[in-house]
């Protein structure tokens, strides 16, 4: 586990993708390294197993470019926002040393996500006190690290984006990606039903990037929301 420009952290494995891999993946052809956490299995999802999503995500990894990936195994849908999960998420943080983090919806339909970007936002500021040890696998103590920004990807439930990023060339590249989750994405005969199972949800993800991308003045676009106000030192920067 390196460290990287990008962390992306997500409550269940497809969450990343789903809400900023159009953004990952553009950020990675240009130069910039991303690692990837996933908070749990996703072991209660009505379909797949907690290890077959394991292997999904693996695969969708390699499929995106990513560095590494790294699954804290807590327990999906129950997980606690505390002293343990927090320390978790924030010593990887300090290995990773990441500029930009990007985490879950602050609110949304699944009550993990907007457990896991509390967790995050906590983790982070614990990551960068001083008197919090932690240590890496060999035991030798982490220096402490706070990330420049934190950047909250838009899932399920449409919240107002603070920034957009234009994806409308990576769109087809998130969508191969996304398809790794064949266990959560393609109906059929074995699968229950559930909001994500059939190809309706792939019309939704295409509504959402057009949706997003339309307001930012593009085709398709990936939407984010931050709580802390984004800073640059050059106003060129805005311009695409």
């Amino acid at each position: 586990m390196n460290q990287v420009d990008i962390l992306a952290i997500g409550a269940h494995p497809d969450d990343i993708e789903l809400g900023s891999g159009g953004t990952l993946i553009r950020m990675i052809e240009q130069g910039k390294s991303v690692g990837l956490l996933d908070l749990t299995m996703g072991e209660l999802g009505s379909n797949g197993s907690g290890p077959l999503r394991l292997e999904e995500a693996e695969e969708a990894r390699k499929r995106m470019g990513a560095d590494w990936r790294h699954n804290l195994r807590l327990r999906d849908g129950f997980f606690e926002v505390d002293e343990v999960s927090i320390c978790a998420v924030a010593r990887i943080i300090r290995i990773a040393r990441p500029q930009i983090i990007l985490a879950n919806a602050p609110t949304d339909r699944h009550p993990d996500h907007g457990k896991g970007a509390e967790l995050v936002d906590r983790a982070c500021f614990i990551s960068g006190l001083i008197r919090v040890e932690l240590n890496d696998d060999a035991g030798r103590p982490l220096e402490r690290w706070r990330p420049k920004i934190v950047l909250n990807y838009i899932q399920d439930m449409h919240i107002p984006p603070h920034i957009v990023v234009d994806i409308t060339e990576y769109h087809q590249k998130k969508l191969d990606m996304v398809s790794a989750y064949s266990s959560q994405f393609y109906m059929n005969k074995e699968q229950v039903h559930t909001p994500i199972s059939d190809r309706d949800f792939w019309i939704f993800l295409e509504a959402r990037a057009r949706e997003m991308g339309r307001i930012a003045g593009t085709s398709l676009g990936e939407g984010f929301v931050s709580r802390t106000v984004p800073c640059i030192g050059n106003l060129m920067d805005l311009i695409r």
